[in-house]
């Protein structure tokens, strides 16, 4: 039964010996760096790092990301619901009344969402 993993041990060893190996010999044969204060402060573009690094992005933003996966999401359910949709039909009827209650539902959060202001950027 050992026999069988015999082949994937050796592939791990072996990889794992040539990880090892070329580690070591980088160590043991690299350049050494020199280390200095200007050279451990990070790049911005030649501009001096002063301030907070990460920029504030408007909620409007992340609504519109929400928005965009949650609806994206819908394809994710609809594509394979169209691809059987001869074969769904054939066997059961209410198959068709179940995806329209479904987008049903999508199109009046989608309407919400416009009345809310939700995909505005000028407000």
């Amino acid at each position: 039964m050992i026999s069988d993993y015999f082949p994937i041990i050796l592939q791990t060893l072996a990889a794992l010996g040539f990880a090892a190996a070329a580690l070591g010999l980088s160590v043991l044969l690299g350049k050494k760096g020199s280390h200095s204060d200007s050279k451990e402060t990070p790049y911005e573009c030649g501009m001096l790092p002063i301030g907070d690094g990460a920029p504030r992005f408007s909620v409007k933003f992340y609504m519109v990301a929400m928005l965009f996966v949650i609806f994206d999401i819908e394809v994710v359910f609809m594509y394979p619901w169209a691809v059987s949709f001869v074969d769904l039909i054939k066997s059961n009827a209410t198959t068709i009344w179940s995806m329209a209650g479904f987008a049903g539902i999508l199109t009046v959060a989608y309407l919400y969402a416009l009345k809310k202001g939700a995909l505005n950027w000028k407000s």
